[in-house]
């Protein structure tokens, strides 16, 4: 008497069902109903996959499992044994959440939601439901999510704590895309990923705050070093809150701003840079250049006579010979920057 096969009372929720019993008789009237697909996995492999309808099993129906039952002798006379995997292609929710760490090493807690169907029933029975074990939803349920978890937690590391902050609608659509092709190998398709919260330690958030501000990384790390500085000092007894009045001030003060380059001249003779004020080159003797005239705006020096900074372009002022020592000084000069004579 041939057997009826069929899922009945599938709730709401189920992603599988595993027929109870292995012994299929040629004959037998296999119904798989809308959005379902019948899997028959032996050995741990997935061989036919049905679709919907009323389907009697024959080795005509059930060609590449025929093929391999067929090195058995009279093998279309008697039933056979197979796992029958029923396999609901209806749309499902799954849960994730878990914590990482971004690419800067910033703790990182999130959770959420994904959503994801059954797109290749065959493929998804080998990969996940005969290669994990798991025939019945709750497992399965925990293996995707295990599955979610892991992939999410390497993709995160590769961004930064800003990229990912106060973003669930990016990082969601970044997630989608990322983790898309690893559902794809276990026969699902991941229709789409919702972030319900993203968070990170009170330290992370505040650093990430001053960032956003526009402060730089070096300020809010020596910022920081004040505040530990200013804990560690307060747990002491007398003597070093003394000494952190001496140090917290030193470490509020910016770094001091560097003096300006001093203007450096070219020897005519070896091409060594010399100091302006410098009379004779410091490398091999020379005389330096006598009457040469700075720039008012880029203070580049320039050869006696010159209209034009040969640098910025910029005018440059006329210029006067000293009547005692006939050094070029610029018109308007009262005393003479080489010898003090009064000018003229």
């Amino acid at each position: 008497m041939p057997k009826v096969i069929e899922w009945v009372g599938a709730r709401e929720g189920d992603i599988v069902w595993r027929y109870p019993v292995e012994e299929i008789g040629w004959g037998d009237n296999l119904i798989v109903h809308e959005y379902e697909a019948a899997v028959f996995f032996r050995d741990g492999k997935a061989y036919d996959v049905f679709r919907a309808g009323r389907h009697v099993l024959t080795s005509a129906n059930l060609p590449l499992l025929t093929k391999f039952l067929s090195k058995i002798a009279g093998f279309d006379k008697v039933p056979f044994r197979s796992t029958i995997v029923l396999v609901s292609l209806k749309q499902f929710q799954g849960k994730f959440g878990a914590a990482g760490q971004t690419k800067e090493l910033a703790p990182l807690k999130f959770f959420g939601g994904f959503w994801f169907r059954v797109e290749e029933p065959n493929l998804f029975v080998n990969e996940v439901v005969g290669g994990q074990g798991t025939f019945d939803t709750t497992k399965l349920q925990e293996f995707l999510r295990g599955f979610f978890n892991e992939r999410l937690i390497d993709t995160m590391s590769q961004y930064s704590l800003a990229d990912v902050y106060g973003k669930l609608d990016e990082t969601s659509l970044l997630s989608k895309n990322v983790l898309f092709d690893a559902f794809s190998r276990i026969g699902l398709e991941l229709i789409e990923v919702k972030f319900e919260g993203i968070d990170t330690t009170p330290e992370w958030r505040d650093r990430l705050f001053y960032i956003k501000t526009g402060v730089s990384g070096a300020e809010v790390l020596r910022m920081e070093t004040v505040q530990k500085s200013s804990e560690s000092l307060s747990k002491s007894p007398g003597a070093a809150v003394g000494a952190g009045a001496v140090i917290l001030p030193q470490m509020f003060q910016q770094p001091p701003a560097q003096a300006p380059a001093q203007a450096l001249v070219l020897c005519p003779k070896c091409g060594f840079q010399n100091p302006q004020t410098a009379k004779f080159c410091n490398s091999c003797g020379a005389p330096m250049q006598v009457g040469a005239i700075t720039c008012p705006k880029c203070q580049a020096s320039n050869p006696a006579g010159t209209k034009f900074c040969g640098n910025c372009g910029n005018p440059l002022q006329a210029t006067t010979k000293c009547p005692k020592c006939n050094t070029e000084v610029q018109t308007g000069t009262k005393f003479c920057p080489n010898c003090g004579a009064k000018m003229e």
